[in-house]
Formats: structure tokens, C-alpha cells, sequence
């Protein structure tokens, strides 16, 4: 092996994707914020007031191990129960991010003779969990009650368990899940289970904050809800809520919680303070006029997704002509991401812009000049 190369395989498909234009890179963020996922802007505030004295007072600034070796604290579970409560939840279960939350859930509740079926433009880290799992599944079409209930008809009888994963708002997308015409399906089944991913719903739907299930009052209707605390919250980690046995089974069988470090103290705290700057709406009602007025100036956009939600996406159709716009809007001082293959479909490219509650209109206004 000479120093710095790598397998011939590997220097093929790198080269490919560079060739097509689709090559990922690392960029610092210096400029206008129309792509991170820090809606509220909680991310950039000062969360961490009293975070010495608390770490302090907690002994722990490290987690010193996973949760079912050493890295349990009682401040931890009274978190978890805090959350509970809060989303109208029997129990919660913390995890060092969203990604790890999907994939310790679904690849440890698909056992044998168990089906999923899942929205076709479910994140990634859905479908991870899903390929671990033991479990068959099948992708309907995109928000398609139809095409749900068509294959429950089609397959329920063959399974002891049926899961319905969909996210309440879709991370490349925007839009929202039919979530009370999904339940309307399920509630015609004795073992079909609905499973809501909230990571792009939680602290901006919701009387106060809390996400799309409780907007629409059915939080006691999901088998399982997973939380995101690295969009809107600005911090990180993540939650799973259901029924306490779920928790339970989970602290047994879900691999990414058992052998994975617990998250310290200070990252714990920024949790806790981002769920009590929840009860103040002034960031919430900022975003929602901003995408309010996003949309009434937006009509005009070619190739603009119909959405009500932070995200805002147009399609371009083509790699290369969506990394030269989102160059071209680099040098203007303006963020945005291009979105590639294989992340969405070929001919699906797309510009993704994330409205902010410190975005002004101003600033909404420069960016739609662009399209």
C-alpha cells in the first residue's frame, strides 16, 4: 500500500461522482443562513446560562460510559420524564442523535414475521434502521393513502405486526404527512402500528411548539414518536417517546442506545433549555411570518415544492446547472444547498432553502430575485 491511496474500487466510484458533478465537500458557513436546520435559532442564543454551576452540581462533565454501565443520571431520567410529559407520552428514551434514535428503533422492533411500510421519501437513517432489521418491508408512494392501504389490504394478514413509518414534515421535501388520513387507515386494523418521525416538526408546529402529533391532538394514537433536538432545538440528541414497555424494550434490544457512550451533562442541559425557551413563541411566530411571507412572494418560482414549513425547495432538474446557482448565490453572500442524486432522484436536483426566525424580509427578498 503506498501512503495516501486506496483501493482501486474505491478511486473508481469517487472519481465517477466527482466526473458527474455530484462530488460532496466541507464548507464553512459564513453569510446569510437560508440552509441550516436551526429554525428558531436557538443554535446561535446563549443556552447555556448556568451550565457551570449545574455540570457542578451534577459532578459530570463527561458521561464516563453507556447508559447501562455508568453513564445513567438521575438528571437524565428526570430529562426523559420531562420530555414524557411534555409530549403527552408515557415514557422517553434519549439517544445521541436522530439518526441513531431511527436506526435503534426500527432495527430492533422489525423481528421475524414483521412488515414496515414506509413513505418512499423517509430519511435515510429510516431505511438503515429498517435494512438491520429482520423484518420484510415495502415503500409506498409518497403521501399516497391509496396506495397504504392498498398494501395493507395486500399484506396484513401475512404478519403478527404492521408498522406505518412516516416523517410529519419531510426533510427534502417540506411538506407534511396526512397524518389523520393515515390513522384512518390504521384504525381499521387490530396490529397496525403508526410510527412518526417529528425531527422537522418539533418547535415550530403545535400550540406550543411541539410538533405536528400534537397540532393535530393524537399523540396517544402513535406507537412510537421520534424527536430531533439538533434542528429547531439547537442542540443535540434525540428522543423516542411511546408506551413504557416500548422504553423497555428498547433498553434491551436497541444496539445504538446499548453500546453507545451517553451523552454528557452540558448536552443534557441544552436540551432541558431549549424545552422551557419553547414556552416563549416570539422565536416560533418570527419563522411563521417568515414563511408566510416566503410563500406569497415565492408564486412565481419555477419548480417551487408546495410547502407550508421551514423548508423550501426548487427544483432544478440537473447537478450541475443546481451546484452553478448554488455557487452563484455563495458569491452573493447567501447560503442555500444544492440537494444531489443520489440524496433525491436523478432529474430531481433541487436548490433546499431553510427559513429562519432571524431571516428578514429583506433578505427573502434577495434571495428570491435568484429565481
Amino acid at each position: 500500500m503506498i501512503a495516501g491511496s486506496i483501493p482501486a474500487g474505491l478511486e473508481k466510484i469517487i472519481s465517477k461522482r466527482e466526473k458527474n458533478g455530484e462530488l460532496r465537500y466541507l464548507k464553512l458557513r459564513k453569510g446569510i443562513d437560508f440552509y441550516s436546520n436551526d429554525y428558531l435559532g436557538y443554535a446561535t442564543e446563549n443556552l447555556l446560562y448556568s451550565l457551570n454551576e449545574n455540570i457542578e452540581k451534577n459532578n459530570y462533565s463527561g458521561s464516563t460510559g453507556s447508559r447501562l454501565i455508568s453513564g445513567n443520571t438521575q438528571y437524565c431520567e428526570q430529562l426523559e420524564a420531562t420530555i414524557a410529559k411534555h409530549h403527552k407520552a408515557q415514557s422517553a428514551l434519549i439517544y445521541n442523535s436522530g439518526y441513531n434514535a431511527n436506526l435503534g428503533l426500527f432495527s430492533s422492533i422489525l423481528i421475524k414475521n414483521s412488515l414496515v411500510l414506509y413513505d418512499e421519501l423517509c430519511h435515510a437513517s429510516i431505511i438503515d434502521g429498517i435494512r438491520l432489521g429482520l423484518g420484510k418491508a415495502f415503500k409506498f408512494k409518497h403521501n399516497s393513502i391509496l396506495h397504504l392501504e392498498e398494501l395493507l389490504h395486500r399484506h396484513n394478514v401475512e404478519y403478527d405486526s404492521v408498522y406505518i413509518a412516516v416523517e410529519s414534515v419531510y426533510s427534502m421535501d417540506g411538506d407534511v404527512a396526512p397524518l389523520t388520513e393515515i390513522l384512518s387507515v390504521i384504525e381499521k386494523y387490530e396490529n397496525v402500528f403508526l410510527i412518526v418521525d417529528e425531527a422537522h416538526a418539533l418547535g415550530i408546529y403545535g400550540k406550543e411548539g411541539l410538533g405536528m402529533c400534537e397540532a393535530l391532538g393524537i399523540e396517544n394514537k402513535c406507537f412510537a414518536r421520534i424527536y430531533t433536538f439538533g434542528k429547531a432545538m439547537g442542540c443535540h440528541g434525540a428522543a423516542i417517546l411511546g408506551s413504557t414497555k416500548l422504553i423497555n424494550y428498547l433498553i434491551n434490544f436497541s444496539r445504538p442506545f446499548i453500546y453507545t457512550t451517553a451523552l454528557p451533562t452540558h448536552a443534557l442541559l441544552l436540551i432541558k433549555n431549549a424545552y422551557s425557551n419553547l414556552s416563549k413563541a416570539i422565536n416560533r411566530n418570527n419563522l411563521l411570518d417568515n414563511i408566510s411571507y416566503f410563500v406569497k412572494n415565492s408564486s412565481q418560482v419555477k419548480g417551487l415544492i408546495q410547502s407550508s414549513s421551514a423548508i423550501q425547495c426548487v427544483i432544478i432538474g440537473d447537478s450541475k446547472k443546481t451546484i452553478y446557482l448554488e455557487q452563484k448565490l455563495y458569491k452573493e453572500n447567501i447560503l442555500v444547498k444544492a440537494v444531489l442524486s443520489p440524496t433525491v432522484k436523478a432529474s430531481q436536483e433541487r436548490i433546499r432553502i431553510c427559513l429562519h426566525s432571524f431571516n428578514s424580509h429583506s433578505q427573502i427578498d434577495k434571495l428570491l430575485l435568484f429565481f
